[in-house]
């Protein structure tokens, strides 16, 4: 019998065909479904619910509470606060099965969820965008963008060691770890691509 490579807590249940990386965690009373992707060096927290149809990237911190439903794709580095939602139908009706109507949220590498707040389907996520705590995101949010409230607006933009951005003349240098970033068209672009430090 093949050895786990990863850690799983035995309130949790994970079904026969998920997929799970090496040296990921999953923690207390958590349901990943069949076929359910889950990447390397993962943490999930207690009651996370993965769908069979869900992708998890590496190096995902999942806090306590969320639902990764199906058709729901976090790329690496992605960070998900506490209580926060995703929903997977615009219409959702009990007695109507909506299931081929599921719509795709990608959520793109480096990005943070805060705790409550909620992704509405169908949308893009960029690359170290900030979703404040208890936003409602209703569409894409732009790459390194700071969005908050309820529907979410850009209120700024975020380095991707989470350090707000001060930006002059639409241009910014961190000042913490120094990346530089230059705004064109509203879009916030790093001169010089490096990666993530591991935690």
């Amino acid at each position: 019998m093949k050895k786990k490579t990863y850690f799983v807590h035995p309130s949790s249940h994970i079904a026969k065909g998920a997929k799970i990386g090496e040296g990921t965690r999953i923690w207390y009373f958590c349901h990943i479904m069949k076929d359910a992707q889950i990447g390397k060096n993962c943490n999930i927290g207690q009651n996370v619910f993965i769908g069979s149809k869900a992708k998890v990237g590496n190096f995902v911190k999942i806090q306590n509470g969320v639902s990764i439903y199906d058709r729901v794709i976090l790329e690496d580095y992605v960070f998900c606060g506490p209580s926060a939602v995703f929903t997977n139908v615009i219409n959702p009706r009990s007695h109507i099965e909506r299931k081929a109507e599921y719509k795709k949220t990608l959520v793109k590498k480096g990005a943070t969820i805060g705790a409550n707040a909620t992704i509405v389907c169908g949308h893009t996520i960029g690359e170290y965008a900030f979703i404040g705590a208890g936003a409602v995101v209703t569409k894409d949010v732009p790459s390194y963008a700071l969005v908050y409230g309820n529907p979410a607006k850009v209120a700024g933009w975020m380095c991707k060691c989470a350090v707000k951005l001060n930006l002059k003349n639409n241009k910014a240098t961190c000042k913490h770890c120094n990346e530089r970033y230059i705004l064109h068209k509203g879009n916030l672009k790093c001169e010089k691509e490096t990666k993530p430090k591991k935690r």
